[in-house]
């Protein structure tokens, strides 16, 4: 009310007639108004004085009844009464119970203390209201007024039990939990064990504190609950007080950060940073069981994402985890700790004997077909395995060697597994070892491009070069693409080797056409360069420059590339014969290709493949066969690889006039190449075309 404030907790007095019967005079209020002790009703549902007697008015300073009535006793109430007035309401109903206790009335904003006695009485309408009873005016002190009136207010639950559990009192915080008309303390507590543990500690201490699940009238709660021994004011007794805070949010909220620090949100698997201390857990512990440490990852699951969409490469990788969940014992853990890879721990009486068995199972039920939108996607995954022996407290080492295995079954094709061994170990450190080697040489610039010359047997002259890239090693010399585009496709450097040798070339181009030298240039692009999403754009920057003719520009792909996506391959090619680039299919025969669908791709020139001419005569039908594919589509066909006379004339009989191989000159420096040039063109002049049978 915003007349009254209640100053302390009440001692709970028998209701000794039930609310329904109402007392027995003329009028309903003829006998309150003739006491002497001030007597009111207050209609809590309308927050109204509905009747005062002579006393009561002047206890609320009012004139008369009417004026009384017509105070709205709701303005500037706080909560904490509003919701004390509906707790006595629902004791009215529910227990007839009187209460007994000190409150504040501000009349007209001054305070008076009075020791009221409440109880039910049912109105006319069978609304329940309060029968109010001043007993006298309080003389409390200050401070206990205003320790009574914090006791009211706070949020915080304060309540006093008998030693053995009975309730004593309860503030209106606290009955606002447990609204029963009594609460037995131990019957408070989730775990019974709870209680135990804290009587043992107020034996021991006589205090104690833990933050522990309750049962309130509104369910389950976590409080922040502190005991201490004492002794109750009213009979000396030995008691209990007990203080809490409901932290139940902050519990959740904790719980939940909690659950977001150690799972992965896309699969609900425990995540790299939980995986991590938990591998420092297993290494304080004194197993006594070895732990086989599975590291397992999808084949070409980027190929995925980039046909379907990264919600399907989310919801592929959901269904992986539930697929291998359903392989798992409770025993066994599971955490995803990249974009496509998982690690396992699994535990068993006897993992080595085990372990080659549970990682067929594992794989066989991942390697299910996963549909989409109607879209059937194969799935395949390669594991590598490590096994912890038992009592070996340096447990993350076997990451690694679950990390070199899975490389070795990513180096036998994929959708294999590969158990850790000491020679996949050394085979690593040498990787590791050309992987920082590598890194060095891009930084010391001991990269350099050689060009070699392409031929055409017609015109006798040199009408095009390839681009190929060397690393001039400091100790071993110079090194051959063999020699490092393996290790630079395993790290990433590719990425790196790619971008020096486009840089390069534009560059060489630019210089020959300054020179007045018209010769064009190929180089080639890897799966990964020309997959890549700013690939068109680093394209189209070099194409905006006014010393490059873009069609002396000619970019060779796999034939491996064009057996991907066929769709967004033919929209990339293109993208990029439309900023005036040539596009070549290099090595060309090895491959899957749709002969029918490859027309529809802009092909300038087709490469057939060395491995052909290093099988002539043999392989002449199928050299036929790609001579006549790339007449049919219009582009130029070059043979690979010649290296002597005898495979010059077999592809020159077929109808290929255009050569490239050491024949007529391997790959050379830059510097060498108009020298080059210059001794092919001579020498076509003096033996080759008479040889061959060319006039002019």
């Amino acid at each position: 009310m915003n007349d009254a404030t209640e100053d302390q907790e009440p001692s709970v007095v028998p209701f000794s007639s039930p609310i329904g019967k109402t007392p027995e005079f003329k009028e309903p209020f003829d006998l309150a108004r003739r006491l002497t002790h001030a007597v009111w009703v207050y209609d809590i549902d309308n927050c109204r004085n509905i009747m005062a007697n002579a006393a009561a008015l002047r206890l609320w300073k009012a004139e008369t009844e009417a004026e009384l009535a017509a105070r709205d006793m709701s303005i500037d109430m706080s909560t904490t009464v509003a919701k004390r007035l509906k707790q006595y309401q629902s004791g009215f109903i529910e227990n007839d119970t009187t209460f007994k206790e000190l409150w504040t009335l501000y009349p007209h904003e001054e305070p008076v203390s009075v020791d009221v006695v409440y109880t039910g009485y049912r109105l006319p309408d069978g609304r329940i209201a309060m029968l109010c009873e001043a007993r006298g005016i309080a003389e409390d002190a200050p401070e206990t007024l205003r320790s009574a009136e914090a006791l009211l207010h706070t949020d915080v639950m304060i309540s006093l039990f008998t030693k053995t559990g009975r309730e004593l009192y309860m503030n209106p915080a606290a009955r606002n939990t447990w609204r029963s008309e009594k609460t037995h303390l131990p019957d408070v507590f989730v775990n019974s064990s709870d209680y135990d543990s804290i009587l043992s500690e107020l034996e021991l201490r006589g205090e104690a504190r833990r933050v522990l699940q309750i049962k309130s009238d509104a369910g389950l709660a976590w409080h922040d609950m502190s005991f201490k021994n004492c002794r109750d004011a009213a009979t000396g007794g030995p008691a209990t007080l007990v203080t809490a805070i409901d932290v139940t949010e902050l519990k959740h909220a904790r719980d939940r950060a909690s659950y977001l620090a150690d799972k992965d949100q896309t699969t609900d698997c425990y995540n790299r940073a939980f995986f991590q201390r938990h591998l420092e857990f297993l290494g304080s512990q004194q197993r006594n069981l070895p732990i086989a440490l599975l590291y397992l990852d999808l084949d070409r699951f980027k190929q995925t994402n980039d046909k379907y969409g990264h919600e399907a490469g989310d919801r592929l990788l959901v269904v992986v985890s539930e697929r291998i969940k359903a392989c798992l014992t409770e025993a066994d853990l599971l955490a995803r700790v990249g974009g496509d890879e998982f690690v396992i721990l699994l535990s068993g009486t006897d993992i080595p004997a085990q372990v080659r068995g549970r990682v067929d199972q594992i794989q066989k039920t991942v390697c299910q077909p996963f549909f989409y939108k109607n879209n059937k996607i194969e799935v395949t995954t390669s594991i590598g395995v490590s096994v912890i022996p038992a009592h070996d407290s340096h447990c993350a080492k076997y990451v690694r060697h679950a990390d070199v295995a899975l490389y070795e079954s990513k180096r036998l094709g994929r959708n294999r597994s590969s158990i850790y061994t000491e020679q996949m170990g050394r085979i690593a450190d040498q990787r590791l070892q050309a992987e920082a080697e590598l890194a060095s040489a891009f930084e010391h610039g001991e990269f350099e491009l050689h060009v070699q010359p392409c031929v055409d047997l017609c015109s006798g002259k040199v009408i095009s070069a390839e681009a190929l890239a060397r690393w001039r090693h400091p100790e071993r010399g110079l090194l051959m693409p063999v020699d490092f585009i393996g290790v630079c496709e395993e790290t990433g450097l590719i990425d790196v080797l790619d971008h020096f040798v486009l840089e390069q070339s534009c560059e060489l181009v630019k210089r020959w056409l300054k020179s007045g030298l018209k010769i064009g240039l190929s180089l080639n692009v890897s799966p990964r360069q020309f997959l890549d999403d700013g690939f068109i754009a680093t394209l189209s920057s070099h194409a905006q420059h006014p010393d490059l003719k873009n069609d002396s520009l000619q970019l060779e792909i796999t034939e491996s590339v064009l057996a991907e996506d066929q769709d967004r391959v033919a929209e990339r090619l293109r993208s990029i014969t439309a900023l005036g680039f040539k596009i070549a299919v290099d090595d060309f025969g090895t491959g899957y290709s749709n002969l029918a669908y490859i027309s529809k791709f802009p092909i300038s020139c087709i490469k057939i493949d060395k491995s052909f001419i290093d099988t002539l005569p043999t392989s002449v039908p199928v050299i036929r066969l790609i001579k006549r594919l790339s007449e049919e589509i219009g582009a130029q066909t070059v043979a690979e690889g010649i290296e002597d006379f005898t495979a010059l004339g077999t592809v020159f009989e077929i109808g290929c006039h255009c050569i490239q191989g050491n024949y007529f000159s391997p790959p050379v420096p830059i510097a060498d190449f108009q020298k080059a040039v210059h001794l092919i063109e001579t020498q076509l002049e003096a033996d080759i075309i008479a040889n061959l049978g060319l006039k002019r």
